[in-house]
């Protein structure tokens, strides 16, 4: 009896083994030629999240703004929703040419080398969204970006999706209502270290799984945007949303290296500046899809929504504020200084 047949998604994944590697670090090669050229570039944009996210939205706003001021000589393809690559390998896939742009959690960067994005992750760290924009639109997140190149990335820009909430299948108010409870959680020591100074158990999944995971009981609960939270159907599965507030979750887009250095210039800069736009206006929207997302959530009525007040804020607060020190060693001092000081200026 044949095998039967590999999906399209798994048959790429298999594609970042052996050595297909060094066939699709080839492919980058050939593809940039075509690039420097002037000829047809296709340029493949995969992300993880729903299109009716900021991000899937900002990536649908990049495509058209490339391909309407290059006459559709440069084509953007943008895979949403993992439908290429998940959160453990799309960071590979980026390096082995099989992809050519992300935009990744900031978390992702600490697993490949670079804990100092975990900076982005302390909790309650962030009072405002212009809190995070002193970072990402100033000299610290530009040196954040010019360190990724030690890795084959080049990094192009920072967008937002807004402050992360906590659900479960209880509400989430005070620490105490935390114990016990499996929590999914990115792969980040910060984020891990955040669920158990609450007294949770993290357990590391990629977001495609999530939502089938709190459906059978693998996890209880999760924290996310509420964007997220709606577009992925968590409200099926999980009866409480609690608007902690606690932290942030942004993205960084990066491209390949070897790919985009081998652009002719003026298609960087065409791809530089449409994206500039693009994040604008991911950023701009942002605040807009969370407010929407929490209006559809009340309408739909399956998940009681809890709104904390001063108090029990900072009650979370100071129970996860010792995360702050004890994370200081792995992301670096130098960092955490340079972040406390940016947050300083007015």
């Amino acid at each position: 009896m044949s095998a039967p047949a590999l999906s399209a998604p798994l048959r790429r994944r298999q594609c970042l083994r052996g050595a297909a590697a060094c066939t699709l670090a080839a492919s980058v090669v050939s593809r940039s030629a075509l690039a420097a050229s002037g000829q047809q570039v296709t340029l493949r944009f995969s992300h993880v999240v729903a299109e009716e996210t900021p991000k899937g939205l900002a990536a649908l706003r990049f495509k058209t703004l490339v391909e309407q001021r290059s006459g559709e000589r440069i084509r953007v393809l943008v895979y949403p929703d993992g439908q290429l690559y998940g959160d453990h390998d799309e960071i590979q896939a980026l390096q082995l040419g099989a992809v050519d742009m992300l935009a990744p959690s900031l978390s992702k960067f600490g697993r490949i080398g670079f804990p100092e994005f975990e900076l982005f992750d302390l909790p309650f760290l962030f009072g405002k969204v212009a809190d995070v924009r002193r970072i990402t639109q100033g000299a610290l997140g530009q040196r954040l970006l010019q360190r990724l190149s030690r890795q084959g990335l080049t990094g192009l820009g920072f967008f937002d999706n807004g402050f992360k909430q906590m659900s479960a299948n209880r509400p989430l108010l005070a620490p105490a209502d935390f114990a016990g409870l499996r929590m999914r959680v990115q792969a980040s020591r910060v984020i891990a270290a955040q669920m158990r100074a609450l007294g949770a158990q993290p357990v590391t999944l990629a977001f495609s799984e999530t939502r089938r995971a709190l459906e059978a009981g693998v996890v209880d609960g999760t924290e996310n945007p509420i964007s997220n939270f709606w577009t992925q159907g968590m409200h099926e599965v999980q009866t409480d949303l609690s608007l902690t507030e606690h932290g942030y979750l942004g993205y960084a887009v990066v491209v390949n290296q070897r790919f985009w250095q081998s652009l002719a210039s003026a298609d960087s800069a065409l791809l530089a500046q449409a994206l500039r736009e693009a994040l604008d206006y991911g950023n701009a929207i942002a605040d807009a899809q969370n407010d929407k997302a929490l209006a559809a959530l009340r309408q739909a009525g399956t998940t009681r929504i809890h709104t904390l007040n001063e108090t029990q804020r900072a009650r979370l607060r100071q129970t996860v504020e010792p995360v702050h020190a004890a994370l200081a060693s792995r992301i670096g001092l130098s960092w955490m200084d340079a972040m406390r000081d940016a947050l300083k200026q007015s």
